[in-house]
């Protein structure tokens, strides 16, 4: 305990230096209810005229622990007194309060420095009963070793409380000599006032130390089990945030991986090395122009990097040879890619709308494709798009013995089969695309507008590019 603490002089007055059994270390709410039960006393107690029978309240707020709405209650308090003594520091706002402009109250400006600003104390005395509360806060040191709370519902303080005359009387002593040394005249006027009501006999009140020793004892438990629940909610919430955190990784890491397993599969097509970027990026320049929803978008923009995933375990003629070329096992695996990576793709259920994206990538307009032969518009907007630029960017590029179209004559070999695989009017969208980019209008985007980090762009001389008769389009 502090040696310079109300609570340490007061210890220092008792013949036996011993505080009363009252004395322990309190959560912050018991003291407050307290204390406001013994606040609450004066305002009921308050209905006389005679000023000799109102108390002298001498009170201190913790530094910086001053509220307005207990300055409102002060106010109603000091009219029901006889005096009353406030210290705070100076910014505590009750200068310019109503309160402080009442004639029976005054104010003490408490030092910062003044060991004092750590505690807060109520010491009420009338000729017909004394009562106390002295508290403070435990030290950063005393908190250990959880240190001291950021709830301040858990905050604790040394606390005593007191209806014996004579211990009371000693307490406020001590809090006139504290006063002294900010207004020797305040302190000789309280001390006037003390004597005065120490000598004016009037009825007795009853002992209630026995009630109140049950209610702060209640209290005590109630708060000790509130902070116990608390404590116990918000492990339960560290925990369930760590879960999260550790889904997130997990999920992070699992997407690394799908993007990783799409880099693996343009790695292993010498002749179309960036495909999963340009698909992802002409994609999205369709979704645009057809004004798709941004979650849409991003959907999609993913899905055109992840449509390769289902040929990341293909055989090697996938990508040496046309599909008019493969065996019957090899044509049988090419049929179903998009299924295969959509089947992978599910293993992270933050993608399923991405999986759904790239499973119907291979329906047709007529109703003749894979893997449900959905027909029209019964397959989903971003599949088509996705199906129709992974064709036409196919065919931009040298395969086997096939060589690289140019743009136009790709969109050409699109626009032929339109209606039958491809959905006429996503065929028109590309082709003014084409065009615009034909005119040098426009350059055809080889990467979308947001790539993961984890992507890899050290393409060495494998720098993506798609032909155009003898144009080429760079990177933007």
């Amino acid at each position: 305990m502090n040696p310079e603490s109300t609570l340490a002089r007061l210890q220092a007055t008792l013949p036996d230096g011993k505080l009363p059994s009252s004395y322990g270390v309190y959560f912050k709410n018991t003291l407050v209810a307290l204390c406001h039960a013994l606040e609450d006393h004066i305002l009921q107690t308050s209905g006389g005229d005679d000023l000799e029978l109102k108390p002298l309240v001498l009170v201190t707020f913790q530094q910086g622990k001053w509220y307005l709405q207990e300055a409102d209650r002060y106010f109603d308090i000091a009219n029901a007194s006889r005096r009353v003594v406030i210290g705070a520091v100076a910014d505590s706002g009750f200068a310019t309060h109503k309160t402080g402009q009442l004639e029976n109250v005054s104010l003490i400006n408490i030092d910062p420095i003044d060991p004092i600003v750590a505690e807060w104390n109520l010491i009420i005395l009338a000729p017909t009963y004394k009562a106390m509360v002295l508290c403070r806060e435990l030290s950063h040191k005393e908190y250990l070793p959880e240190g001291k709370p950021e709830v301040d519902t858990e905050r604790k303080f040394y606390g005593l409380w007191s209806f014996d005359q004579s211990l009371v009387s000693a307490a406020a002593e001590i809090f006139i000599e504290q006063t002294r040394h900010y207004d020797r005249h305040l302190a000789d006027k309280l001390l006037q006032i003390h004597q005065e009501i120490l000598a004016t006999i009037g009825p007795p009140l009853a002992d209630i130390s026995g009630v109140v020793t049950r209610i702060v004892t209640y209290l005590q438990s109630s708060q000790q089990q509130m902070v116990a629940i608390n404590r116990q909610s918000r492990d339960l919430w560290e925990l369930e945030g760590q879960a999260l955190r550790i889904s997130r990784n997990l999920n992070a890491n699992k997407l690394q991986a799908f993007l990783r397993m799409a880099q693996r599969v343009d790695e292993r097509d010498g002749s179309n090395p960036t495909a999963s970027l340009q698909v992802a990026a002409l994609s999205e320049t369709l979704g645009q122009l057809l004004d798709l929803p941004t979650l849409q978008l991003r959907r999609l923009r993913l899905a055109g990097l992840l449509f390769r995933v289902g040929l990341v375990s293909a055989p090697n003629e996938v990508f040496t040879q046309t599909s008019d070329q493969f065996d019957q096992q090899t044509l049988a695996f090419w049929r179903d890619r998009s299924f295969i990576g959509s089947q992978l793709l599910q293993a992270m259920p933050e993608l399923a709308p991405v999986a759904e994206i790239v499973k119907h990538k291979l329906e047709h307009w007529d109703g003749s494709g894979r893997p449900e032969g959905l027909r029209g518009e019964e397959t989903p907007v971003a599949s088509r798009i996705l199906g129709l630029v992974a064709c036409f960017q196919d065919w931009t590029q040298a395969r086997g013995d096939r060589p690289a179209l140019g743009l136009t004559a790709a969109w050409e070999k699109c626009r032929d089969i339109s209606g039958t695989r491809f959905d006429p009017a996503l065929v028109e969208t590309l082709g003014n695309v084409v065009r615009l980019a034909e005119m040098g209008l426009m350059e055809l985007p080889t990467r979308p507008s947001q790539l993961p980090n984890v992507w890899l762009e050290d393409l060495g001389d494998r720098a993506p590019s798609v032909t155009t008769d003898n144009k080429q389009l760079t990177n933007d």
